[in-house]
Formats: C-alpha cells, sequence, structure tokens
C-alpha cells in the first residue's frame, strides 16, 4: 500500500563475438542494444524516477566517437533512451552510434533528496587516452561520504561535489590514472612509444587493481560498475552482500543484473545458469573477452537485505516465491489468534497485488490449522457417540474464505487535489467488491508486504475497508515492524516516519517514561566524536520497554481513521517467523537495529538527534 523507494537497478552487457557473428546469427547488429532494452525494462520496478545507458566500442579509429551516453528523467525513461538512440542511428549509419560491446545500463530511484539529470547514472570520465576513460554506475549508498571526500583531498584532487557517485568516479578514476602510469613506465620503459604504446597500456589494464585500491574504504551496500574506454568491464559487490548482484556467462556475452530472473527471461536460461556473486568479489572482464571473479575485500558477516526478498525483488524468481509464500505461512498461527479463532466468520485478501504471493502461504497456513480442526471435531464426535455423515459431511465442507476484496482504480489520480479534497480522493483508490464480507458478522483480515508509515492506511484504506461494514478489520504485514531507518539504498531515513517509532514514543508519554527521549538523545550525542567502530545503536532503548504486540495495539489505535465503525486490530511479522522463512536474507537491521557496517549506527544516531531536535526533514 505504501511506495517505498529502492536504489536502484542495474544492468550490463559484454558481447564477446564480433559484431558480424550477432548480425549473421540473430540477424540484427543491434542485439545488445535488444537486449539492454529488455533487462532495463525488466527491472523497472526498481527505479522509476530516471534511467541511463552508457556504450563503448572497440576498435574505433582515432577520432571517431566509441563512448556513448544516453540519460532521460521521467516513468518514461527507458522509452526515450532508445528512442533517441534508434533516431541516432537512423540519421547517423556510418557512425554506428551505440553499436559496441559494452553496455551499462541504469534504473534510478533516488533516496539522497538529489534530482536532476546531473545526477542519472551512468557518469562519465573523459580523457583522450582510451584506457582513461571511465563509465560508472550502481546500486548503492555509502554512509562515510566525508572520509572518501578526505581520501581524494589528501591526493591533492579538488572534487566538486560531496555525492558519492561524484565521489567515486573520482576516486576510481584516479586509481585508473595510477593504473596507466604503472603501464607507461613499464611498456615506455621497454621501448614503445606512441600507438604502439597506447594499445599495450589498454590491453594490459587491471580493473582489479583499482578495486583493490578504492573499495576497502567504502562503507554501506553496494553494487557498482564500471566500464574502461578499452573494453574493460567490472562489478564489485559489498562485504556483506547488502545490495543483490547476478550474472552470466557463456561463449557469446558476459551479463550482470539486480536479479536474476531477468538474466533468466531475457536469455532463455535456467535457474542454475545465472550465479549470484559472491560479498566482497568483483566480476571483471578484460579487453579481450576473458572473465573471472575474484575476491577483491574479505567477506563480512552474510547480510543481505531483506527488504529485497519481501518487497522490492521480482517474485518470479523461484526462491523469491517460496519465501514469500513462507512469509504468509509464518503468519497463520497469529492471524487466528487476532479472529479470535472465528474462522466461520472470517474474510481473507491482499492489497496490493504484491502481497498476493504472501496472501497465497498465510491462507494454505490457515487451511493446515483447519484440517486439525476438522480432525479434532471428528474424532471427538466419533469418541461421544454423536457422529454422522452428515455431520462429519458439514465439518468437511468448512473452507478458509478467500475473496478479491479491492481493486485498485488504475485511473484516479489524487495529485490534482488539495487538502480536504485530496483525502476525499485518496479513499475512492481502490473500489471495494460489494456482498464479499456479511456486515456486522465477518472480520475482514487483508495482509500487505508492509507496514512502515501507516498513512496510507489510515487515509485511504481502512476507510475503503470500512464501508463494507464488517465486524473487525485486521491489517497482516507480512514484514516485522521497520523500527529504524535503512542507509544502505533504501529510502527510510527519517525516525519521524516510522508508525511503530511513533507508537513507541507514544507509549512511553502514555506512561510516564518520556525522560527516555532525552536519555537517548544524549546518549547519541555524546558519541557523534567518536572513532565508526565505537559507536553503539542507543536508538533501540526506545523499543525495550514494550513487547511487539503491545506496539502493534498502539499502531492499530494510532492508524484508525475517526469514525471507524470496525474494530482494527494489526498483525506484524514476527523477527523469528521472517528469518524461518528467509534465512538466507539475514540483513534485518530495519527491524531489529543490528547494523551490519559502522556508517549504520552513526546514521541512526543522527536520525534520532535530527527527530529530537525538531528537524524532521534532515537528512543523516
Amino acid at each position: 500500500m505504501e511506495l517505498i523507494k529502492h536504489e536502484c537497478g542495474i544492468a550490463m552487457l559484454r558481447l564477446l563475438k564480433p559484431s558480424s557473428y550477432y548480425k549473421e546469427k540473430y540477424g540484427t547488429d543491434r542485439y545488445g542494444l535488444s537486449k539492454m532494452y529488455l533487462l532495463m525494462e525488466k527491472q523497472h520496478n526498481r527505479g522509476q524516477e530516471a534511467a541511463g545507458l552508457g556504450c563503448v566500442r572497440l576498435g574505433a579509429e582515432p577520432g571517431t566517437e566509441y563512448i556513448f551516453r544516453e540519460r532521460a528523467e521521467g516513468t518514461a525513461a527507458i522509452q526515450d533512451i532508445f528512442a533517441r538512440i534508434n533516431a541516432a542511428i537512423a540519421g547517423r549509419p556510418e557512425e554506428r552510434p551505440f553499436i559496441g560491446e559494452t553496455y551499462m545500463g541504469h534504473l534510478r530511484y533516488s533516496t539522497t533528496g538529489r534530482s536532476g539529470l546531473s545526477y542519472v547514472h551512468p557518469f562519465l570520465r573523459r580523457n583522450n587516452w582510451s584506457a582513461r576513460n571511465l563509465l560508472l554506475c550502481g546500486n548503492f549508498n555509502l554512509t562515510n561520504v566525508p572520509e572518501i571526500l578526505g581520501e581524494l583531498t589528501g591526493t591533492g584532487q579538488h572534487p566538486r561535489l560531496m555525492a558519492d557517485t561524484f565521489l567515486l568516479l573520482e576516486q576510481l578514476g584516479h586509481a585508473l590514472d595510477r593504473e596507466n602510469e604503472r603501464l607507461y613506465k613499464k611498456h615506455h620503459g621497454a621501448g614503445l612509444r606512441g600507438m604502439e604504446l597506447s594499445e599495450a597500456i589498454a590491453r594490459d589494464i587491471n580493473t582489479s587493481n583499482c578495486l583493490r585500491r578504492c573499495a576497502p574504504t567504502w562503507d554501506g551496500g553496494y553494487a557498482i560498475c564500471g566500464a574502461v574506454g578499452n573494453g574493460d568491464m567490472f562489478v564489485i559487490r559489498d562485504p556483506n552482500g547488502i545490495r543483490p548482484v547476478f550474472f552470466h556467462a557463456d561463449g557469446e556475452q558476459v551479463v550482470v543484473a539486480s536479479e536474476r530472473p531477468v538474466i533468466q527471461t531475457v536469455f532463455d536460461l535456467n535457474a542454475d545458469a545465472v550465479q549470484e556473486l559472491g560479498p566482497g568479489c568483483a566480476l571483471t572482464v578484460d579487453r579481450d573477452g576473458s572473465w573471472r571473479v575474484e575476491q577483491i575485500l574479505r567477506p563480512g558477516a552474510p547480510l543481505k537485505c531483506s527488504f529485497e526478498r519481501i518487497y522490492f525483488s521480482r517474485g518470479s524468481d523461484a526462491d523469491i516465491y517460496k519465501e514469500r509464500k513462507a512469509l504468509g505461512g509464518e503468519l497463520a498461527r497469529p492471524v487466528l489468534r487476532a479472529i479470535d479463532g472465528d474462522l466461520d466468520n472470517a474474510v481473507f485478501s491482499f492489497i496490493p497485488n504484491t502481497a498476493e504471493t504472501a496472501f497465497y502461504g498465510m491462507t494454505e497456513g490457515l487451511e493446515d490449522l483447519l484440517i486439525h480442526r476438522k480432525i479434532e471435531e471428528i474424532e471427538r464426535m466419533q469418541a461421544d457417540g454423536t457422529f454422522t455423515p452428515e455431520r462429519a459431511e458439514a465439518i468437511l465442507r468448512k473452507r478458509v474464505r478467500r475473496e478479491k476484496v479491492a481493486v485498485k482504480d488504475i485511473k484516479l489520480r489524487t495529485f490534482i487535489a488539495e487538502g480536504e479534497s485530496r483525502a476525499d480522493l485518496a479513499a475512492h483508490v481502490y473500489d471495494i467488491t460489494y456482498g464479499t464480507v456479511r456486515p456486522g458478522r465477518d472480520s475482514l483480515v487483508i495482509i500487505d508486504d508492509s507496514i512502515v508509515r501507516g498513512t496510507t492506511l489510515k487515509e485511504s484504506i481502512i476507510r475503503i475497508l470500512d464501508r463494507l461494514s464488517p465486524r473487525r478489520i485486521v491489517i497482516v504485514s507480512s514484514s516485522p515492524q521497520v523500527r529504524y531507518p535503512d542507509c544502505y539504498g533504501i529510502d527510510m531515513s527519517r525516525m519521524g516516519e516510522f508508525i511503530a517509532f511513533r507508537a513507541a514514543v507514544e507509549l512511553l508519554k502514555e506512561r510516564g517514561m518520556q525522560d527516555v527521549l532525552r536519555e537517548v538523545y544524549d546518549l547519541c550525542k555524546a558519541q557523534e566524536g567518536l572513532p565508526s567502530r565505537q559507536l553503539k545503536n542507543h536508538v533501540k532503548r526506545i523499543y525495550e520497554p514494550f513487547t511487539d504486540g503491545e506496539i502493534s495495539d498502539k499502531i492499530a489505535q494510532m492508524l484508525t481513521p475517526e469514525g471507524t465503525r470496525a474494530e482494527v486490530r494489526i498483525v506484524y511479522q514476527s523477527l523469528d517467523g521472517m528469518r524461518r522463512a528467509i534465512p538466507g536474507h539475514r540483513g534485518d537491521w530495519y527491524f531489529s537495529g543490528n547494523y551490519p557496517t559502522p556508517g549504520g549506527n552513526r546514521l541512526v544516531c543522527r536520525a534520532y538527534i535530527n527527530y529530537y531536535e525538531g528537524n524532521p526533514e534532515k537528512r543523516s
């Protein structure tokens, strides 16, 4: 129900054969472009604010262009980019723009408040030496930008901006310069000159050396991609595996994307043909097309982002589909308690469509519980001598009632209105299916992926569901309570936005424990000057006095709109339940406050300081 922005989607493609090979086999010299279009469109869900495409062509004659880039903003950015590229190819067929061997694509959601075409990936660093040109894009957010700036200024550089992408471009570009200088000395000393010297440098560039020089200074979650003007390509993943990277390599190409099923679909592959890049590893492709995976950074604790599995990634991935069903299954017993065990008078549904898989898991779990209940009832009848075929049939006919209760009205737009008018329109974003609920009798249970801020629930969803006159509305979240901000690429950075945090604050005030708020502030302020490794997440103390159930009950009270006739209850996934459902993705700092890098503890304490000091709009 709530849009959570996520940074970002990546796609890279390195063609390993001459262009004539693809022309002969596939009937077009735009094979690479066609695949990139599909790789980007299939990841459109990961970034709808902007997109960019870069291309490097090998073997270009001096004086002709060999690096191309197009970027665009807006939800139609991908179509705009490829329309311009097709027009450029038609207008300059002899120059063959964007027909090359290396492609880099990016889908962007901004999570740092910065917007504008100058912030759209890929970034480009130009130079007359081919092996000093660099295209850069990524799915990342670095938490130690000031330290990286200090490292750059320590070499005498003067970066123009503080944005992490700009700094990474300059940092990696500087390392690429040093690699070029190393090879220049080597080959110049061996007597090479002119283009022969340039070609030798371009042939022997080792991007792994550049990554080993720069990557140890990065703190955060990242999948960073680079394409060098000589034809080299690389992608590196953070040591905890926070941000996802998948790849496939065969005799025709090496392809990289943020999601496995995207590669499967575009290249018609089985799941086992697509590999996951390991934490701290880099996939590099050399100018000659040879590729390898290297361990660049020592792997940390495996803390892959859990929100990737719950919310962002495509549900068509086989493992993600199973995990989301398992998340729903974990909720069956808590939901049964929330309806006081009364399955006969309960209706189950989901909003939005992304929650459908968890809905299947939840209702299947409820069916299993119902089967056990049926067995017990029949055994009881047999034991007390009241068994009849008619009574047994009535028991066996009981079902978990599933209905399509709400359908989003995609034609309705609320941005044209303001104030009360906007609120009224928001209450009509979904159409409800009348007749699915027995008024005053049924509990209506709706499952969602997550409840983070709760604004959509309060402003529209609960009002809409209340029109059906259920006895009780139970809103179920397939993820646990989001209590802490993210700093690794998801747009959740302000403490005051989280309904779980606001509920805990209200409980502290109600119980006369508001001094805890000041104590946490003082602890956060006291450690501002400490080294990163000594920082602690003191915000955890705000939640310690309360059970998960107490916070959920308070959230239900806070999100119930005035005038609602039904009783409203809210059920969240437990942290243990989530860990059982998605055991391979233990990155749960949003829920637990256990950040994988020092930058996380610094951010959560700064976010709380901003909240306490009354700076809600200030980002950490």
